[in-house]
């Protein structure tokens, strides 16, 4: 399931790209379609990190023959061990509205990115967000959630603010929309509720069976009800 659209990122062999927040690897995996890049994957937690790294194996099999084209790490958003102007594309989805600190992570990918390098940004969407905040006390509360709700144009300004040229920029999820919100409403019960079970099998099967009626019914959706908030931004050049 990725937020982001790689086609949106100009990716070119030779290319280094950060995947900030990556998890187990839904767009780390999706890199390896791309030939001749240097992907990292970055993530505080280490189990996640293990599944990423195992799918990577599978993805990238020349790397596992010595051209290694991939890497994980663990490693804080705040300080990112990547040296200045290094990277050409920094993928960052879904990871800020986590972040106390959320400014200080953009400084760094402003760091790490070379100018005119792209950034791919997504957060959960306010309408959406707001209504499963309302539904779910607990969910509000998690350990490890979400600390804020952005306000889209106020978050791209922001970021355009420290130096980024917007260029575009779409919704997604919408079908993930309405599981989110069954969830909040029985959040103590949100995995064993069958109105929730029934919903996630058919996001599986959505999923692995990818049919066109969902795929055009989340595209009417998307502008509407969709979950996430996606922005593409290129730093800007220096001046000469």
């Amino acid at each position: 399931m990725r937020t982001i659209q790689l086609s949106r990122l100009d990716l070119q062999p030779g290319q280094a790209v950060l995947d900030i927040g990556c998890g187990q690897g839904r767009h780390l995996h999706a890199l390896c379609h791309h030939p001749g890049l240097r992907v990292y994957g970055l993530d505080r937690d280490p189990s996640v990190l293990q599944k990423a790294a195992s799918g990577c194996r599978t993805h990238f099999p020349a790397a596992c023959e010595g051209a290694r084209r991939w890497l994980v790490l663990r490693g804080d958003c705040l300080r990112l061990p990547f040296a200045a102007d290094s990277l050409d594309t920094v993928i960052c989805s879904e990871v800020l509205e986590h972040i106390l600190d959320y400014r200080t992570a953009l400084l760094e990918i402003r760091r790490v990115l070379k100018p005119g390098g792209r950034l791919a940004l997504s957060v959960p969407r306010r309408g959406p967000e707001r209504v499963c905040w309302l539904l779910s006390r607990g969910y509000r509360k998690e350990p490890g959630g979400h600390l804020r709700i952005f306000r889209s144009r106020f978050l791209r300004d922001e970021v355009a603010a420290l130096g980024f040229i917007p260029r575009g920029g779409h919704h997604a999820h919408a079908l993930h929309t309405p599981y989110w919100w069954l969830k909040c409403l029985r959040w103590g019960k949100r995995d064993s509720w069958l109105p929730v079970r029934l919903y996630h099998r058919m996001l599986v099967w959505d999923l692995l069976a990818s049919p066109r009626c969902t795929r055009w019914l989340e595209a009417l959706l998307n502008p509407f009800l969709g979950k996430s908030v996606v922005f593409y931004l290129d730093k800007e050049m220096e001046a000469s």
